[in-house]
């Protein structure tokens, strides 16, 4: 029996710094665990400023020295068809979700919540913007996603979503 992939989006801002490092370590988790073929993970950006970019080499940087590659990742903007063909929109911050239930149609705002709701011990709702600041940023950024990403796989195991795939 075939099982419909799960198909996840990440969304920051610009697709550059959080949503592209959130991609990756979803992706890691997932490659680790020999579950990628149930999965479409994919980012984007609420706002269009950096399509077709790389993401930020810090961001690059500090994933890569734990064996996370973004390099052949390239910024996007959120598409009005990614509401119907994601199942779960993972929005970074307040300004992001906002703009994503204001864009999404109203039979699929179900779909969009904030990643960081995956990781409640965290108690934290939004990752931070590390595009300002210094190294310290993106490390946190990549902890509080890797967090995040543990919690999301382990609700959709315990929800079923993934039965078949264990």
């Amino acid at each position: 029996m075939k099982m419909e992939k799960i198909k996840v989006l990440f969304v920051c801002m610009g697709n550059i710094c959080r949503s592209p490092t959130a991609e990756g370590v979803f992706s890691k988790r997932l490659a680790d665990q020999q579950l990628e073929d149930y999965f479409v993970v994919d980012s984007a950006g609420t706002h269009a400023s950096h399509v077709g970019e790389p993401p930020d080499l810090r961001a690059q940087h500090a994933a890569l020295a734990r064996d996370i590659e973004l390099h052949h990742l390239r910024a996007r903007k959120v598409a009005q068809d990614d509401f119907e063909n994601f199942d779960f929109l993972l929005a970074m911050d307040d300004d992001n979700y906002a703009a994503l239930m204001a864009a999404c149609p109203e039979e699929h705002k179900d779909k969009v919540s904030y990643f960081l709701d995956y990781a409640p011990h965290l108690n934290e709702r939004e990752v931070p913007d590390p595009y300002y600041g210094g190294k310290y940023g993106f490390e946190r950024v990549l902890d509080l996603v890797d967090a995040a990403s543990a919690g999301f796989l382990s609700m959709l195991q315990k929800t079923g979503r993934l039965h078949e795939a264990n």
